[in-house]
């Protein structure tokens, strides 16, 4: 090798070497010559043949290179090359002795590198809640996420994504689900199907909210709600949603003693297995095993498909009921209290902290958002599917007989289905029998999950029993003590299921507006906050809801109220504060500050998430939603003593 080639294997060096000092008299020589626009850098000129090398890869030549340095030794990175040659992809050398033998091989250029990003600290409580996905259909690497897929591993992710919005949807069709929708069908034919297709746009608006604080911030409903609007707020969401839930499981092993003692089973028997079935397939300590094991009921319930066609339905009285509102016999109290059962059975608040909770467990991310909407709207639309079947089911039944107004419970719906045909009615028991299971694991699960939220404790389904016992003791305990209840003698079962309703009316209006004021929250969702178009919808909607549990708090305390009249009344309150609230809004919206949300590519927007709850700025409200959440406490305390007060008397007598 001459002499002018060795400061060439050099070049990639910095400047002034230990092994190669920089002689003294080459800078003088260099100013006289053009220099080349790819150099390795401003501090080292090239030499003389180094300069007329051609743009292209060099030939081999026989040369032993040592280990180029890090780009961060080299001082200055290169200059752009403004011709012939672009510049190669990030990790290529691009320099003119690319291409020489001995040099250590560039990686391959398959995946281009990612724009380095300063790293977040991620809101995640647990940490069994970052890592791959892995659903009951399939599992998605960590290593593969940054991908674009094509069409087909678009549906593979989907598969493998699917379960969280179906498994919450098709669990809201239980036990008390069942005797709502048959007793609708029993009492009032198809003419209430209408009220089933205005519930998918409430269902898809409120759940996909959860969907989106879940997968950006990592954290629960119960933890935010505490975390952003003070102890009272989280005390009372999560004391009422814990009695709420638990008083639900009473209603769903009700349901299987019902549905036991059709099918001739003892329920001294059946309850007690269901239960520690319930606790065998959470504590397997594997999410994808539990998930299975759902979608499995979830298969048994597509019994109802079977069923409906054999219940002889009139798809042309069906399809007119669906679009067209009205009520067979005219609107009376008992047809608007059963409308409103219908929308709160339909429209649970342990739906809301139940998705966003399994969303954070599947380890669903801002980057997967899309498929868990598309989970949501699929569980839409089965649940109001089924419902509209078990509606068109109790009409059957009761068609022609003199059962048909008399509704009394599911099992009544079941012997009237019997005595048309013994299998329908045995299919109808174990259609109600499966839902109660579903129904009753998907509540306890929201009810652990919020427990280990609220007291900041592992509560992840990818844990094995020894590494969260208080999660799967929580769980445990719920559903043993729930399952004791059913079977004392004498229980007062009617009771609870009323006091269900009155609960649930007392838990969605706190649930829904604090599910609106998070998703505004910039601090918590940042990109991710609602757009305007949906405050709107999510607004009427909740205003709506508000309504409703107005109502059925009145009818459930005083008994005697004329609920037409006072659904009406409620009505024109609600249409005159929603003009005042719209006014206010927009002269809010002239002279307060306009709401900042961060400019993001769509790259930054996938990546972002919530940082840790201590680093977040304090909420602050103004006078107007101040004066609202005053006013919620208050109708909340004084309901919740009103129930309390007629708890007492119904006990006592």
């Amino acid at each position: 090798m001459s002499g002018d080639d060795r400061p060439a294997d050099g070049a990639d060096r910095p400047a002034g070497g230990a092994d190669h000092p920089q002689p003294p008299d080459r800078r003088p020589q260099e100013p006289a010559r053009p220099e080349p626009a790819d150099r390795p850098g401003p501090e080292r000129p090239q030499p003389p043949d180094r300069a007329q090398a051609p743009a292209g890869p060099a030939e081999p030549r026989p040369a032993e290179r040592k280990r180029p340095a890090e780009p961060s030794e080299r001082g200055q990175p290169p200059q752009a090359p403004e011709e012939k040659r672009p510049p190669g992809p990030p990790g290529r050398r691009t320099g003119p002795s690319a291409g020489k033998p001995g040099a250590r091989p560039a990686p391959p250029p398959s995946r281009p590198a990612r724009p380095s990003r300063p790293a977040r600290p991620s809101a995640v409580l647990d940490e069994a809640h970052l890592g791959e996905i892995r659903g009951a259909f399939g599992r998605v690497p960590r290593e593969r996420v940054e991908e674009r897929p094509g069409c087909r591993a678009r549906l593979l992710t989907l598969l493998a994504i699917i379960g969280p919005g179906i498994i919450v949807m098709v669990g809201d069709n239980d036990a008390g689900g069942i005797a709502t929708y048959a007793q609708a069908g029993q009492n009032y034919g198809y003419s209430l199907l209408w009220v089933l297709l205005l519930l998918i746009p409430v269902l898809i608006v409120n759940q996909e909210m959860v969907v989106r604080l879940g997968a950006v911030t990592g954290v629960g409903h119960a933890r935010l709600i505490t975390e952003r609007f003070g102890r009272f707020w989280g005390w009372f969401s999560v004391g009422d949603l814990f009695l709420l839930n638990f008083l639900t499981i009473v209603t769903e092993f009700i349901g299987v003693t019902l549905a036991c003692e059709y099918l001739g089973l003892s329920r001294y028997v059946v309850v007690p297995v269901a239960a520690l079935a319930l606790i065998a397939v959470a504590a397997s300590g594997s999410f994808r095993r539990w998930e299975r094991a759902m979608f499995a009921f979830i298969g048994a319930s597509l019994l109802l498909i079977p069923l409906t066609f054999m219940a002889q339905p009139r798809w042309g009285r069906a399809a007119h009921d669906f679009v067209v509102p009205g009520v067979q016999g005219g609107v009376t109290s008992e047809a608007v209290l059963l409308i409103i059962a219908v929308v709160g059975t339909t429209v649970a608040p342990w739906q809301l902290f139940f998705q966003q909770s399994n969303v954070i467990d599947k380890r669903i991310t801002p980057r997967f958002i899309g498929y868990e909407r598309a989970d949501t709207v699929i569980g839409s639309l089965v649940v109001v599917a089924g419902a509209a079947a078990l509606v068109m089911i109790a009409d059957f039944a009761a068609r022609g007989t003199a059962a048909h107004g008399h509704f009394t419970d599911a099992a009544g719906v079941a012997d009237a289905l019997g005595r048309r045909d013994p299998v329908l009615g045995v299919m109808f028991a174990i259609v109600l029998l499966d839902a109660s299971i579903i129904g009753a694991a998907a509540v306890t699960l929201a009810t652990s999950y919020a427990f280990g939220d609220v007291f900041n404790l592992r509560h992840s389904l990818h844990r094995r029993f020894g590494e969260a016992k208080r999660f799967y003791a929580s769980y445990s305990l719920l559903v043993l003590i729930a399952a004791a209840v059913v079977l004392i003698p004498g229980a007062p079962l009617g009771l609870i299921t009323e006091a269900v309703q009155a609960l649930a009316g007392l838990l969605l209006p706190s649930a829904s507006v604090f599910l609106l004021l998070l998703c505004n929250d910039t601090e918590v969702l940042g990109p991710w906050v609602n757009p305007r178009w949906l405050n709107v919808v999510a607004t009427v909607i909740i205003a709506v809801l508000l309504m409703l549990s107005g109502t059925l708090m009145a009818t459930t305390l005083f008994p005697r109220v004329n609920v037409t009249r006072l659904t009406i009344w409620l009505a024109a309150v609600l249409v005159t504060g929603l003009i005042a609230t719209a006014v206010g809004l927009r002269l809010t919206r002239r002279r307060g500050p306009v709401r900042e949300v961060p400019a993001m590519s769509p790259a930054e927007k996938l990546a972002w998430r919530m940082p840790p709850l201590a680093l977040l700025q304090p909420v602050r409200w103004s006078a107007g939603t101040r004066l609202g959440m005053t006013a919620l406490r208050g109708y909340l305390i004084l309901s919740a003593l009103l129930l309390l007060v007629k708890a007492v008397r119904l006990g006592g007598s």
